[in-house]
């Protein structure tokens, strides 16, 4: 992972974008659900940018995980343009027949201190997951539940 200077100021960014980053399609209306317990606490529009910085240090993410056990710059949601075959056409934003290119969303760990999980399983920092519609994500040891929802279009 590359990192920057935030201007006018002494922090430094932990995740800068890749060459593949994309917009999703307006059509993918892409939504992070916050829960606590059974209370919905936000909804944020994914697919309103192309990447989503998330953790602790207010002056620079996108999407703040108040818990102590989250780190400054815990982690990153990023929509990328990627080449795959697979059969799943519904998760593509182009309907092409096998290779195609597609602008998907992962899930990238910034080398926490307490670790990422999706869907209850720790993921290897610094390695893009893909996430897929109903992923729940858990960022150190808060009970907040970051839910994934792809609203059928």
């Amino acid at each position: 992972m590359r990192s920057s200077l935030v201007p006018r100021s002494n922090i430094i960014l932990k995740y800068t974008e890749p060459a593949e980053a994309r917009k999703p399609s307006p059509s993918r209306t892409w939504r992070l659900y916050t829960f606590k317990g059974d209370d919905i606490l936000d909804v944020i529009n994914l697919w309103e940018r192309s990447v989503w910085l998330l953790g602790r240090e207010e002056q620079v993410v996108d999407v703040v995980t108040p818990h102590p056990s989250c780190s400054g710059q815990h982690a990153a949601l990023q929509f990328r343009y990627t080449m795959k075959e697979d059969d799943k056409k519904e998760e593509c934003d182009s309907m092409q027949e096998n290779d195609r290119p597609c602008v998907r969303l992962y899930l990238i760990d910034l080398d926490s201190a307490n670790s990422t999980r999706l869907n209850e399983k720790r993921i290897e920092s610094g390695r893009y997951v893909e996430i897929r519609h109903g992923d729940v994500i858990e960022f150190g040891g808060s009970k907040r539940e970051y839910v994934i929802i792809l609203p059928h279009s």
